[in-house]
């Protein structure tokens, strides 16, 4: 039997490239909220959750409306984190991403992505589908993990706007990528949330 966890990340927040923390949708972001939710209608949710922050419930919000029977939780396990910090086998050309991030904003990020992939990555019991709206760099974690590849990883792992992304997770086995990062539901003026250039 499966689990299978559908990532999905927040719409496109009203305002984001003047540097808000927080706060709504754009009316692109309710757009796509929308596209995500007609694509995943007919899947049989067992339970949704998603970030405590107001870009992702008002995301979730728009997507229960057009999914019947199904009600999202907010998770502070899904919060937007640091989900680890520099390593020494971490390329040098990140360094200058963690300029400004603390320690304690690493620790506290280690700790909720640790105690996140406990939560939903653990071997599956029985047939279940959950919905997990969140954030780019939590969506990145989870990727990672099921790679199995070093922390410092997770960065360059890029979600757009209302992306998905579907982990199975196993029984016996690890857990398997189905895809990442599909924006077939998308039209292209609704592609938002990627680098435009790439950095690194």
């Amino acid at each position: 039997m499966s689990h299978f966890l559908y990532l999905v990340r927040h719409g496109e927040q009203q305002d984001a490239e003047h540097g808000m923390p927080d706060g709504p949708l754009s009316a692109r972001g309710n757009r796509q909220a929308r596209a995500i939710a007609s694509r995943l209608a007919s899947v049989p949710f067992d339970a949704a959750w998603h970030s405590p922050l107001q870009r992702a419930q008002e995301t979730a919000t728009i997507m229960t409306k057009k999914i019947p029977d199904l009600e999202a939780k907010p998770s502070a396990l899904l919060m937007d984190c640091f989900p680890s910090g520099p390593t020494p086998d971490m390329p040098h050309s990140f360094d200058s991403f963690f300029g400004a991030v603390t320690t304690e904003e690493v620790e506290a990020g280690q700790a909720q992505m640790a105690d996140a992939v406990s939560e939903w990555l653990s071997p599956a019991r029985g047939e279940r589908h959950e919905l997990l709206i969140t954030h780019n760099f939590v969506i990145a974690w989870f990727v990672r993990e099921v790679f199995g590849a070093p922390a410092w990883r997770w960065m360059g792992l890029n979600q757009a706007n209302c992306g998905l992304t579907i982990i199975r997770v196993r029984t016996a086995k690890p857990p398997v990528l189905v895809t990442h990062n599909d924006l077939g539901h998308l039209p292209t003026e609704l592609r938002t949330g990627l680098p435009e250039e790439q950095p690194y």
